[in-house]
């Protein structure tokens, strides 16, 4: 496991396997994100019923509910490396032709929505088994640099460098984005095959031993953990809130701001641009502050921010408050996964991170019909203050877990135990 130190801090390196993970995860959001600007556009080329294109998107967080669990009691079951490059391979198949079916006329609705389906299916196994990953290919005190490095690398792809190609690979067919999609899926599953690593040794499971008990242990074990389940409720509410604005910023800066699409299209570029500062200053901020005040701090600015985003009735401040907010939702992502791994037995970490995911899921749908009926009742920057007040709740639920003696494990779980890094 390469490190290097770069002006007195640790980092993981790029030889020894995280450069070809890194280069993975990048090459593989780029292609994701090509996908899931064309579906849309796709549909709505074939369908002009609302319901029926926004169905389409909604088979994107479908399979989290249903499968995101099983996903992790999966992976914590075989060897991740192996799960990530069949998972990549296969959905590179899929993508392939479903490409040869857009090119020869044949797209339809029900297709879309059947591959949309299958492709998020596959990912709950992906997603897990990366995770419980990573600390096999870096050590642990790197472990925050290494996840920050793969996020800001993963949002530079799919947030900014990828927009400008869908028109380009649009005009050569409607087809072209799944093609190259295809191609990433592919790219990276050799990447991941190309890791020399060794399994993490797990003990025997007990005899007669099922996925449903599995779940369930992993599910006990964060639950008895009192940080990681006090997180896991707060990214809930914070995911709740950021379904209620996201789904309805377009109606903020259009109707109650009068920014038309450029100013829609100029906060979502603010978003983009926070996240990736946000990607260089979270291993520092918990650094100086330790993971869960790392934390409080991002909740703290991002509940300003959005008070500040709803409350004043212009566009400037809606481009600082959406930089701020891209910024320390990078910084809480990256802090959320590290003091994750960190704290789970190595044996439950696929189950422990499906957990968290299947949580973020469930919230974001949740939080996007909240959104809609705020909006409707209380105008249209209803979304962005009650966005705040979810905000300030997640906050208010982490203040008793902010001390760093709180135990890595429960005792009575019978794992290793441990201290929070101040």
């Amino acid at each position: 496991m390469a490190t290097v130190e770069v002006a007195g801090v640790r980092a993981p390196g790029w030889r020894g396997g995280f450069g070809r993970l890194w280069t993975a995860a990048v090459v593989s959001r780029f292609g994701d994100a090509l996908r899931t600007a064309a579906l849309p556009l796709l549909a709505a080329g074939l369908t002009d019923e609302p319901l029926v294109v926004a169905s389409v998107t909604a088979c994107g967080y479908v399979p989290w509910l249903l499968f995101g669990l099983l996903g992790g009691a999966v992976a914590d079951r075989v060897d991740g490396r192996r799960a990530m490059w069949a998972v990549d391979t296969v959905r590179g198949l899929l993508v392939a032709c479903f490409a040869l079916a857009v090119g020869l006329g044949h797209a339809s609705i029900p297709l879309l929505l059947v591959l949309a389906f299958s492709l998020t299916t596959l990912q709950t196994l992906f997603d897990n088994a990366s995770t419980a990953l990573l600390p096999s290919l870096v050590d642990s005190e790197v472990l925050g640099s290494a996840n920050a490095r793969l996020m800001t690398g993963q949002q530079l792809a799919g947030g900014l460098l990828a927009g400008p190609f869908v028109p380009l690979l649009l005009t050569a067919g409607a087809f072209m984005p799944f093609v190259a999609d295809a191609s990433t899926y592919l790219v990276a599953a050799a990447l991941v095959a190309s890791l020399r690593i060794r399994p993490p040794e797990r003990a025997p499971r007990p005899a007669g031993s099922t996925l449903r008990a599995e779940i369930g242990t992993g599910l006990r074990a964060l639950w008895r953990d009192r940080a990681l389940r006090a997180v896991c409720v707060a990214t809930l509410l914070c995911n709740i809130g950021m379904g209620a604005l996201i789904a309805t910023l377009v109606l903020h800066v259009t109707r109650w701001l009068h920014a038309g699409n450029a100013g829609y299209a100029a906060a979502m570029t603010a978003y983009s641009a926070g996240s990736l500062a946000g990607g260089f200053v979270a291993q520092r901020i918990a650094r100086r502050t330790g993971r869960v005040r790392a934390l409080l701090v991002a909740g703290a600015v991002q509940t300003a921010s959005l008070l500040f985003m709803g409350t004043v009735r212009r566009l400037d401040a809606l481009l600082v408050g959406m930089l701020l907010l891209g910024a320390m939702n990078m910084v809480w992502n990256v802090n959320q996964v590290t003091l994750m791994q960190q704290r789970s037995p190595e044996s439950m970490v696929g189950r422990i991170a499906s957990a968290f995911r299947t949580a973020s899921t469930s919230g974001a749908p949740l939080g996007a019909l909240l959104g809609g009926v705020v909006a409707r009742t209380y105008g249209w920057n209803g979304p962005a203050l009650l966005a705040a007040a979810l905000f300030a709740l997640a906050v208010t639920s982490l203040i008793t877990v902010r001390k760093p003696d709180v135990p890595v494990v429960a005792p009575q779980d019978g794992a290793t135990a441990g201290h929070l890094t101040p």
